[in-house]
């Protein structure tokens, strides 16, 4: 997970809109260990538009629907 490929798109009342892109695959973007390293800035309910794969060829919208220390769960909705 890089950091710095995470940025805000928007926020209000506790709600964030996430954007990630990385090379990686989105089945590895969207494993459960993937997020934890920034377990401490997301939220149940936060939405990452995500944009994965080479060229950036592989999208989801995808909701934290659980987070801790070792686990962050998205469901995902794929193009």
């Amino acid at each position: 997970m890089k950091q710095e490929n995470l940025s805000v798109l928007a926020y209000a009342n506790g709600f964030t809109l996430w954007h990630y892109k990385d090379t990686d695959t989105l089945l590895n973007v969207t494993a459960s260990t993937f997020f934890v390293p920034v377990y401490n800035i997301l939220n149940v309910g936060d939405m990452i538009m995500i944009n994965a794969g080479a060229g950036a060829s592989e999208t989801a919208v995808a909701f934290v629907s659980a987070l801790s220390n070792s686990s962050v769960t998205l469901s995902t909705m794929t193009q």
